[in-house]
């Protein structure tokens, strides 16, 4: 990590999913096609400023959408990101609601998660020929950075945007507008919002490799699940692309608010953190 006397120099990887993905959002624009030791990433890395902050912009099913969700290269997409320099990752994502209140359109600023996927890569330290040497056994409690999402939260309540600070989403592995029979099984005060994006992205960030990295997640629902069973691809698509800009909108203010706050002690924190969490083989 580059270090400019006690502060450091920050750069934000903006992970976009579906219609959060607009290389429009950043000035002075370049593309880096990269390879890391797991593969190559979901697409090229889109290098530019936002308001004068260094930033990546990645899409996770690639900019022609051709990537299903449990074909996504996480791995190589955190690798990438990290290689690049990123500190930060902001990350969006769609989602189906699980409660009523929270209705399509409105922004979710998510802090816990519930697993019920699989397949799903979930850390560097996976055993292959190029994992790194020992397990990982890495804390998740506070999955996600809470600074960066203060940050968010803010932002979003100065803008006017529906904002809802919950608990957590359940990340399953059907799609995320799918059918009520998948919501009674999640009580309301534990989980509010239901996804099949970002697990292996949060697991990856977190462990021995990705730490370091501070990772908040921006959620729009574009459908409700419990008041909305029959849903239509036009309509989350069209949801989808009005909200796009709500995200952006966030984006675009609170990165250079998060640019101009000392990010060193969070990330020497993140980086001792994984280091301790490391057991290395027996010799």
């Amino acid at each position: 990590l580059l270090t400019k006397g006690s502060t450091c120099i920050l750069k934000i990887g903006i992970i976009g999913g579906s219609g959060l993905d607009d290389p429009d959002i950043l000035e002075g624009r370049t593309e880096r096609y990269v390879d890391t030791p797991y593969g190559k990433p979901s697409d090229a890395l889109i290098l530019g400023k936002i308001k004068n902050v260094d930033c990546v912009l990645l899409a996770r099913h690639g900019r022609q959408h051709t990537i299903m969700p449990s074909n996504v290269n996480y791995q190589a997409n955190i690798w990438a990101l990290k290689d690049e320099g990123c500190t930060h990752l902001l990350v969006t994502t769609a989602c189906g609601s699980l409660r009523e209140e929270i209705q399509p359109g409105d922004i979710v600023i998510i802090d816990q998660f519930i697993d019920r996927t699989t397949r799903r890569v979930q850390t560097f330290y996976d055993g292959q020929p190029i994992s790194p040497p020992g397990v990982c056994h890495i804390p998740m409690a506070e999955p996600f950075c809470n600074r960066t999402r203060e940050v968010l939260l803010e932002v979003a309540r100065s803008l006017g945007v529906k904002c809802h600070k919950e608990k957590g989403f359940v990340l399953h592995l059907s799609a995320p507008f799918k059918p009520s029979s998948v919501t009674i099984n999640y009580p309301s005060d534990a989980a509010v919002v239901l996804t099949r994006q970002s697990l292996s992205l949060i697991y990856c960030s977190c462990d021995g490799v990705g730490r370091g990295v501070c990772v908040p997640a921006i959620s729009v629902a574009p459908t409700v699940c419990l008041c909305m069973p029959q849903v239509c691809v036009d309509n989350v698509l069209k949801t989808m692309k009005e909200n796009a800009n709500k995200a952006s909108s966030i984006l675009l203010t609170a990165i250079p608010q998060i640019s101009q706050m000392d990010w060193a002690p969070t990330i020497r924190t993140l980086k001792s953190v994984a280091q301790s969490s490391v057991m290395l083989p027996k010799h």
